[in-house]
């Protein structure tokens, strides 16, 4: 059983890398992220905090965000590991997640800024299905079509250039240092993320000593 952790800042490629990851090691692949984005689009009572959060370039608070991550772990649904994406975001998430669980290694997707935002602000979104797009590498068949439904394109509520500048802030000022506690007691491999997502891929696995994809 493998479990990990994978960080990096918005737009370093941590679901893409996940997918790959997932794909052939049979990792459950755990994203806080889209577990708030479902709660967005289902328009629940926790959607409507998430919403409001997101919208201001915020992070979630670290109650809602552990209540979170401790429901989906406990459905033991990982028979073969799990690799966990947008968790933990600051120290006490950190402390939490490494009195609960043992993890065989952090992944770091280190982006500079300026590529940071070039990815982000060409992210979309379909509204109806919920499909990613990135007009840099992914872009539609039809301009602002979703090529599975043919739903409209939009972009996310919180990629925006100051939402993104505000999680950036966030990151920089709370995350790093988780990255610091981790190097103190688990394993940290970092890898360049400006690559394409093969490249970056092989990487991780040569690093972590992991078969190569096939």
């Amino acid at each position: 059983m493998r479990k990990y952790v994978i960080m990096g800042v918005q737009g370093s490629g941590k679901g893409t890398q996940s997918t790959l990851m997932r794909r052939d090691l049979e990792l459950t692949h755990i994203s806080v992220g889209d577990i708030l984005r479902w709660h967005v689009q289902e328009h629940t009572k926790i959607g409507a905090q998430v919403r409001r959060t997101m919208t201001a370039g915020e992070l979630v608070s670290d109650d809602l965000v552990e209540s979170i991550v401790r429901d989906r772990l406990q459905q033991h649904d990982w028979n073969y590991g799990f690799l966990i994406d947008g968790f933990p975001r600051n120290v006490r998430q950190a402390s939490f997640f490494l009195e609960s669980y043992d993890i065989d290694g952090v992944i770091h997707l280190d982006l500079p800024d300026e590529d940071v935002q070039k990815r982000v602000l060409s992210r979309r979104l379909c509204a109806n299905c919920g499909m990613d797009y990135n007009l840099i590498s992914d872009r539609p068949e039809v301009e602002g079509k979703c090529d599975v439904c043919g739903g409209k394109l939009v972009t996310r509520a919180d990629d925006t250039p100051e939402a993104l500048a505000a999680r950036l802030r966030d990151y920089y000022s709370k995350t790093e240092p988780v990255l610091e506690l981790f190097r103190r007691k688990e394993y940290v491999l970092t890898v360049d993320a400006r690559p394409d997502p093969a490249t970056v891929q092989n990487a991780i696995r040569a690093g972590l000593g992991l078969p190569p994809g096939k």
